[in-house]
Parts: structure tokens; sequence; C-alpha cells
């Protein structure tokens, strides 16, 4: 399983714009491979004094798998590779499906 986080705050346009940009690529992703599975969860910083501390100055931030990939911007192309680099790995996709 591929677990994307994308941490940001309501009323920020890179955010609204990271969110458009992270669910594309991972429509795109679950067409090319259907039997990997894609969570997506966001945070808010207004909500984790924690992720606003370490965050604040970079939102948007997307994780992949618990490590910083972007922030401020997505890369839509970098994501992509990302994700089929993960998948790639020997024995990955065993299992698994979109959601």
């Amino acid at each position: 399983m591929i677990a994307l986080t994308l941490i940001g705050k309501p009323g920020c346009h890179l955010c609204d714009d990271a969110r458009v940009a992270v669910d594309e690529v991972r429509d795109e992703f679950c067409r090319q491979f259907p039997a990997a599975e894609v969570s997506i969860e966001e945070q808010n910083i207004l909500e984790d004094a924690a992720l606003a501390a370490k965050y604040s100055d970079e939102i948007p931030v997307l994780l992949i798998n618990g490590k910083v990939h972007n922030y401020w911007r997505i890369d839509k192309e970098r994501l992509m590779k990302a994700l089929t680099e993960l998948v790639s790995k020997p024995g990955f996709l065993k299992n698994e499906r979109c959601v």
C-alpha cells in the first residue's frame, strides 16, 4: 500500500491546487497499475500544533509513506515517477488494489 499524506490548511490556494494534482496523479496511476492500493489522507496544520510547527512555512506538503516528497507545488510528473518506482519493487503489487 502507498500512503499519500497532504498537509495544508483551509483557504490555502496552493493546497487546493495540490489536492487537485494529487487526485489526478492518483487516478492516472491507478489506471496504469490497477493492482496498487493508494490512500490519500489530508491533515490540517490548524488542528495540529506539531504539524504547524514543522510545516507551516512549506504548505502544502506531500508525504509518500511518511517521507516528504514535495512542498509548495506538486510536480505531477515527479509524483507519478515516484509512485511508479515504488510499485516497481519486486513483490510490491502482490494482492493490492486501488481504492
